[in-house]
């Protein structure tokens, strides 16, 4: 029988990472598409030619990765520059993904997870996927943990939550909806991913 495909979002700060991680603790395949977005764009990744000779060479570091920092700025002021590098950056991404659930399923997992940040937003996951799983929380929740996490200011965890989908839009796509509020204890949210877990076969 196929394994269950399950595709994981969040906004950022929601908790999905955690979520993820217990998922695969009760047995899934974990497929984590920014951590694959994030090699491509390491030093010697497969994007960093196509950055380099699109955007110049001034946004590659010395240490031959994308200099984000730089990036960042470019895309906040440039929204036209997003798509090209969503251009470059996707098709590496889809073609690694695919693989990676082709050896899963050979290793005979019973759920693949594909947790992917942006899923809402890209409109092309949710016809590769069984089932939404949506870590949910307030953005006030978001914003605290981003700013405890990263350093960041409240303005610029705001300008990454802009550029993703609303909560509602989020909970309007789940399947499944996990609450991760500040009130959620870790251990309190591991028994409810493992409820989930069950759901899924797992």
């Amino acid at each position: 029988m196929p394994a269950l495909r399950v595709g994981l979002t969040g906004g950022i700060g929601s908790g999905k990472s955690t979520v993820a991680a217990m998922l695969a603790e009760c047995g899934a395949a974990i497929i984590d598409a920014d951590a694959i977005s994030r090699r491509t764009t390491a030093p010697g990744g497969a994007a960093i030619p196509l950055i380099s000779r699109h955007f110049g060479a001034e946004l590659v570091t010395d240490q031959g990765a994308l200099d984000r920092d730089r990036m960042r700025e470019l895309v906040f002021s440039d929204p036209d520059a997003k798509r090209r590098l969503e251009a470059i950056i996707h098709p590496l991404v889809g073609a690694e993904t695919v693989r990676q659930a082709a050896q899963a399923e050979e290793a005979g997992y019973r759920c693949i997870v594909f947790d992917v940040p942006l899923l809402v937003e890209s409109g092309r996951w949710r016809q590769q996927v069984a089932q939404v799983l949506v870590v949910d929380c307030s953005e006030e929740a978001q914003i605290s943990r981003v700013m405890a996490r990263n350093g960041w200011t409240r303005e610029q965890v705001r300008q990454v939550m802009a550029g993703q989908a609303s909560r509602s839009q989020r909970l309007a796509a789940a399947d499944v909806c996990l609450a991760n509020d500040g009130a959620v204890s870790l251990a309190a949210l591991a028994r409810l991913v493992r409820q989930v877990a069950q759901r899924f076969g797992l």
